[in-house]
């Protein structure tokens, strides 16, 4: 059984060129302080499970393309590949968001998976400063290198803080993704509202991204949330 902490039943922001219902998973392992859905890292916060999604699903039919898995960190729960491989049954593509914190689980739910978000949240050496959890670079990196090799759509999102990450850590992170073949970068300006409150509300700007670093991708977006 899935626990959900909320369903969205139309997103155009979620999956880019995509018209989706996006499931919101409870539960998360790590602690990352500009988290926007932190309410939802306790798996108790799930209060739905996945008869809602279905439910949901029936009466959509021929209206949305799909449906994308978010949370919390939606592998976190074992029960979202049996979920996902259902989900295609029906005839709708399945994107998922995830912080990669879970790789031999993403391997198996990749087979159902259309398109990954995968967050990159720092240089690999200093992914523990973010995640307040120790050790968690490395299973990103692997579960990185699984999507590419899997070979499904992939966007890589970083999520910016002037605090937590200087203009030399985007470098390194847009090099790294470079190297190993990702070709959609996406930059995301921390978003003050809706957080634990523990950073302060700096941001940053489009400017701020130094100019060779868009060039090294295909697709290339600053968002600001």
């Amino acid at each position: 059984m899935l626990r959900i902490g909320g369903i969205e039943p139309f997103s155009t922001v979620d999956w880019p060129g995509k018209l989706a219902c996006v499931a919101f998973l409870a539960g998360c392992p790590w602690r990352c302080p500009y988290c926007q859905n932190h309410v939802l890292q306790d798996v108790r916060a799930g209060a739905l499970d996945e008869s809602a999604l279905f439910s949901l699903l029936d009466r959509r039919k021929g209206l949305l393309d799909g449906v994308v898995f978010s949370g919390g960190e939606p592998l976190a729960q074992a029960g979202i590949v049996d979920v996902a491989q259902r989900v295609r049954e029906l005839g709708f593509c399945v994107g998922l968001h995830t912080c990669g914190a879970f790789p031999e689980r993403l391997r198996k739910m990749l087979p159902y998976v259309d398109w990954v978000g995968l967050d990159v949240k720092a240089p690999w050496d200093a992914y523990d400063a973010i995640t307040k959890r120790a050790e968690t670079g490395a299973p990103v990196r692997e579960s990185l290198e699984v999507v590419l090799a899997a070979g499904v759509d992939l966007e890589v999102r970083t999520t910016w803080h002037p605090d937590l990450l200087g203009v030399d850590d985007i470098a390194v992170i847009a090099h790294d993704l470079a190297s190993r073949g990702v070709r959609s970068w996406a930059v995301q300006a921390y978003r003050h509202q809706g957080t634990t409150g523990e950073l302060s509300p700096d941001t940053v700007y489009p400017s701020d991204v130094p100019a060779e670093l868009p060039v090294l991708f295909e697709a290339y977006e600053f968002r600001r949330a």
